[in-house]
């Protein structure tokens, strides 16, 4: 089996690769929507890629691996990975994961960090409304992911913190500065107040910048210890920094009881490794549409294992066929893995144009680890052409 083209459109506000072979098998990958500007940067890959074997996932990997750097310009090489083992998959007639050493689990937790509702305020009552809501949805999550501080309209306010939100047109736009003594009180009584609603029955997350400075970032910590949260995420860096500093979260983790998290931005395992042998963070967050692929991210996940450090991975604008490729990879992941953030279609029509996901998908926040061939979902080509960019209509001829 020889690659012929490798292609790269727009669905509506995703975009997907699909590389094509000789024998009519395709693969398909998605990448985090809002990000048009990608698709330049995986056409490069085409010269490289035609001609190769597919099913030699790793010896084409070789061969782009180097041309990637931490979030958003992982996703290209991340998601022809994708595309790689769905074609490796289906050419072989198993669900991914049988590719990647079999399934440890028939089904996969995942969290919700995606299914939102605008908040009525960013106050301790908005937040724990916010909550109630969420444990209404028919998913049955039992941990959600809330947005605070930096990571959050508060920035904002008046008062935050001893600087200024920059007006910018990009998501991830990372503000900085001190907080002030009546911000940090105001979000420790918003855990209070989400806690009280969520109880011990749900864990509650938090999503918090980056461009927390450390000291403030501690206080923090310190304060809600008595709420046992899952994780306080992305504090110092992530999102869209394009660094690490290992050293400073692990003056931070080693300070306080509750458990630190990051990674989602972080490009290769190389880059994870001082976060994990320093036990810098308690928990890492991986995107597999970032990080290099999904054995990138099984590679972190056992390596973490080892150093026991817990594994939740990142992927909330992945979209269904990230929901795929999220659904293959933590099937088979050690005993580290705590869930998956949920991804949902960035619009609703995105469930009318696939086939292969379960119904209903989650149930009591649990997935059926898919066993169609591949990543175990596809793109209907008939109903999904309509949603092309108008210049990508050729994308399933």
């Amino acid at each position: 089996m020889k690659i012929t083209d490798l292609r790269c459109g727009l669905i509506g506000r995703n975009p997907i690769v699909r590389i094509v072979t000789d024998e009519g098998i395709s693969g398909y990958g998605e990448a985090e929507a809002y990000k048009p500007y990608l698709k330049p940067f995986v056409l490069q890959f085409r010269e490289a890629l035609i001609g190769e074997d597919p099913t030699d996932v790793e010896r084409c990997m070789l061969k782009i691996r180097q041309r990637g750097a931490f979030k958003p310009y992982g996703a290209p090489v991340s998601i022809i990975e994708h595309a790689l083992w769905d074609i490796a998959g289906k050419a072989a007639g198993v669900p991914v994961h049988k590719l990647l050493g079999g399934k440890v689990r028939d089904q996969v937790r995942c969290y919700n960090g995606s299914i939102r509702r605008p908040l009525s305020a960013w106050t301790p009552e908005g937040m724990a409304d916010n909550c109630r809501w969420m444990m209404s949805l028919p998913e049955g999550f039992d941990i959600v992911k809330q947005g605070i501080g930096f990571h959050s309209p508060m920035k904002r306010e008046d008062g935050f913190f001893y600087g200024r939100a920059a007006p910018s047109p990009f998501h991830g736009q990372m503000d900085q500065g001190p907080l002030t003594e009546r911000s940090l009180a105001m979000m420790v009584d918003c855990v209070a107040a989400m806690k009280e609603v969520l109880g011990d029955r749900i864990g509650l997350a938090l999503d918090c910048g980056p461009g927390w400075m450390p000291a403030d970032a501690l206080r923090f910590a310190r304060a809600v210890e008595r709420y046992n949260l899952m994780w306080l995420e992305d504090m110092l860096t992530g999102d869209y920094v394009p660094y690490v500093n290992a050293d400073v979260y692990r003056d931070l983790t080693h300070a306080t009881s509750t458990p630190i998290h990051t990674g989602e931005q972080i490009y290769l395992r190389q880059n994870f490794r001082q976060l994990i042998e320093t036990h810098a963070v308690n928990v890492v967050g991986p995107d597999p549409a970032d990080v290099g692929g999904i054995a990138e991210l099984k590679w972190i996940a056992e390596y973490a294992y080892l150093h026991g450090i817990l594994m939740a991975p990142h992927g909330t604008g992945n979209g269904v066929l990230g929901l795929a490729a999220l659904i293959q990879v933590c099937a088979t992941l050690p005993a580290n893995f705590i869930a998956f953030e949920y991804p949902s279609g960035t619009d609703p029509w995105w469930y009318d144009i696939v086939e292969g996901l379960p119904d209903p998908i989650v149930k009591n926040s649990m997935i059926d680890v898919i066993e169609r061939p591949g990543m175990g979902v596809d793109l209907i080509p008939e109903a999904a052409e309509r949603y092309l960019a108008e210049e990508d209509r050729d994308f399933f001829r």
